[in-house]
């Protein structure tokens, strides 16, 4: 029969034989320690040995250029240190969106990892901490330890909660860019632990079982995301663990309901769009024009000789490839389908602005010439439920909320949804599609409008032509009752967008039901890099003459690739294009980017394919022409 000692101090004298026992990293023993006083066998299930406890805190470092916000510098600490439910004592992370909180509190590093590194990089022996890790461990690898184990270690208790997420950081720290890509593919990510019971701890101690978690291992758990093929069983077994991270069940979540593709990744990237009808583009015909108002023209087109165009869905855009005459670069240009209920026929509507594109369309385009246009692409779509449905927008956003309620009206085969039209103009001359909506609502029945004028003319008329002066908000849309089950689908401007949605959120209305759609680039995602100032999206430094044209087509940029760059994504930044990233290295999936025409090689080969249609633009670089979604 074995006992714990009762006698503090005794247990102090027996820490430091366990602590110097000659472990098998990872092995699973039962170790005897006998009591100097009595004979009494003391049984414990010692799994690891703390090495080292590091800590850091957040610091700015200059990195290819810009400053960096990150923790990833932690040293070795002497005696002991509290370990709290949040961190360690003298720890922090410099972006907490990716790092810390309660499930990722105490990182976890081993040293045979760090021998194993040191042999394949060639490396002089690394100094703990080197990983980033909190602690440094003799045991423990990620091949043995599970979800839901729990270890005391001191005065502490751990739970297993993730792999550790790998990004660019990691490589800042070691030296070598590929890093992230590499922990994943070896199969050493090392993990997180949350703090089930605080205490102190330091370096000798050992980290006891008591508990075994769910059975599926930190390596097993991370190549399921990360690498390619993933099991159905495993991912509903992984979804069911309760000690997993939030975040890693809605990934696994996401693998599930998108069910089994060849390419692509949902975990990471959410669902994927249908391919489009087409890749590249092709000719097709404008069959007419319309004046929609004095700042706004309707194109409409339809195929040369060639297959009909496919029918599309309300909401999508194409990307119109205008040819202007030499030595002009050719400018790529997104527009929403304002119509798309005619077999065979798209038609999209262009406010002119001082935009480029718009001006060439206005003043070159007329009827019966031709055009080159991608396929119709883009998820930001009506919804097949029977449910009410909001749809606001201001300015030229009305666009393809216009092309959803032709949609709506051309369903004869389903009863008519409830819908609230809600849409903001300057005044009736800006007041586009005004006959066309009020058609089209006609002829669904069950409808209730709110049209604001935020600058009405003396000829407009209130209750006619429009039903409150002044700008649309949250507050004015009361009067309309729209219920909390309602689907919103929003168009403008971004500040009409942030304004809107979080009104929205701020009423009870679920985000789920909050779709939106952005005209212009989408938001730059670039973790730890602090803040610099907005600037419009140009040609880099080094711009030159000749080469393959790669074209951002959201940020209306089109450029020559001079091979100057690695990769697109470093060209991308050298032009100021709001970009997403975080690994850098094709692990992480931020970066992936539609591809309106043309094709990539990679330079390294990413750990799983994108989605058709799609690349990933950190490790890539074009074989020839390339017109990206960006």
């Amino acid at each position: 029969m074995s006992e714990r000692p009762a006698d503090p101090a005794k247990a102090a004298v027996r820490r430091p034989r366990l602590a110097n026992m000659r472990l098998t990293p990872g092995a699973r023993v039962t170790a005897f320690a006998a009591c100097q006083q009595r004979q009494v066998a003391l049984e414990v299930r010692i799994m690891a040995i703390l090495l080292s406890v590091n800590v850091g805190l957040p610091k700015d470092i200059l990195w290819q250029g810009r400053m960096v916000h990150t923790a990833v510098w932690k040293t070795p600490v002497t005696g002991r240190v509290m370990v709290r439910r949040l961190n360690i004592d003298g720890d922090g992370q410099g972006d907490l969106a990716g790092h810390g909180g309660e499930h990722r509190a105490v990182m976890v590093y081993q040293l045979e990892s760090y021998r194993y590194w040191e042999s394949y990089l060639h490396r002089a022996p690394l100094d703990y901490g080197a990983f980033g890790e909190n602690f440094t461990v003799d045991g423990l690898p990620d091949h043995e330890v599970c979800i839901g184990d729990r270890y005391r270690i001191g005065g502490a208790l751990l739970e297993v909660t993730q792999p550790r997420v790998t990004c660019y950081r990691v490589g800042i720290r070691m030296g070598d860019p590929q890093m992230a890509a590499l922990l994943v593919s070896h199969k050493r990510p090392g993990f997180y632990c949350r703090v089930i019971e605080e205490g102190s701890v330091g370096a000798g101690d050992t980290f006891v079982m008591e508990r075994a978690g769910d059975g599926m291992t930190v390596a097993d758990v991370d190549a399921l995301l990360y690498l390619p093929g993933h099991p159905r069983e495993q991912l509903e077994r992984a979804v069911r663990m309760p000690a997993l991270s939030e975040g890693w069940r809605h990934s696994f979540a996401a693998l599930l309901a998108a069910g089994p593709a060849e390419r692509g990744n949902a975990g990471l990237t959410g669902a994927a769009a249908e391919p489009p009808a087409w890749q590249g583009f092709r000719d097709v015909r404008i069959s007419a024009t319309h004046d929609e108002s004095k700042s706004v023209r309707s194109f409409t087109v339809e195929a040369t000789a060639d297959e009909a165009l496919p029918p599309v869905r309300g909401g999508q855009f194409v990307v119109v490839k205008l040819t202007p005459p030499p030595p002009r670069l050719p400018l790529m240009r997104s527009y929403s389908i304002s119509d798309g209920s005619t077999p065979g026929r798209y038609r999209f509507s262009v406010k002119r602005d001082a935009g480029e594109g718009s001006r060439y369309l206005h003043d070159e385009v007329r009827a019966g010439d031709l055009l080159s246009i991608s396929a119709a692409r883009g998820t930001f779509c009506l919804g097949e439920g029977q449910g009410p449905v909001v749809f606001w927008g201001a300015g030229i956003g009305i666009t393809p909320l216009l092309a959803m309620l032709h949609e709506l009206a051309a369903r004869r085969d389903v009863a008519p949804r409830m819908v609230y039209w809600v849409y903001g103009a300057r005044n009736g001359d800006e007041n586009v599609f005004a006959e066309e909506v009020a058609g089209l609502l006609a002829r669904l029945g069950r409808f209730k409008r709110l049209i604001g004028f935020s600058q009405p003319e003396a000829t407009d008329l209130i209750g006619i032509q429009f039903d409150v002066e002044g700008r649309i908000d949250v507050a004015r849309l009361a009067a309309l009752q729209i219920p909390e089950d309602a689907h919103f689908h929003l168009c403008g401007p971004p500040t009409f967008l942030s304004a809107a949605r979080s009104g929205l959120r701020a009423a009870g209305y679920a985000d789920a039901n909050i779709s939106s759609e952005l005209f212009g680039t989408l938001d730059a995602l670039r973790p730890g890099v602090t803040s610099t100032a907005a600037t419009l999206p140009h040609p880099p430094k080094d711009e030159a003459n000749e080469g393959a044209v790669v074209s951002f087509v959201r940020s209306g940029l089109t450029v020559h690739w001079n091979g100057h760059y690695p990769s697109l994504l470093e060209l991308a930044e050298a032009c100021d294009v709001p970009v997403r990233w975080s690994c850098r290295t094709g692990v992480c999936h931020n970066c992936e980017t539609a591809v309106i025409g043309g094709q990539v090689a990679y330079s390294t080969e990413p750990l799983e394919a994108p989605a058709e249609g799609r690349v990933l633009i950190c490790c890539s670089s074009p074989m020839g022409d390339l017109q990206l979604d960006l």
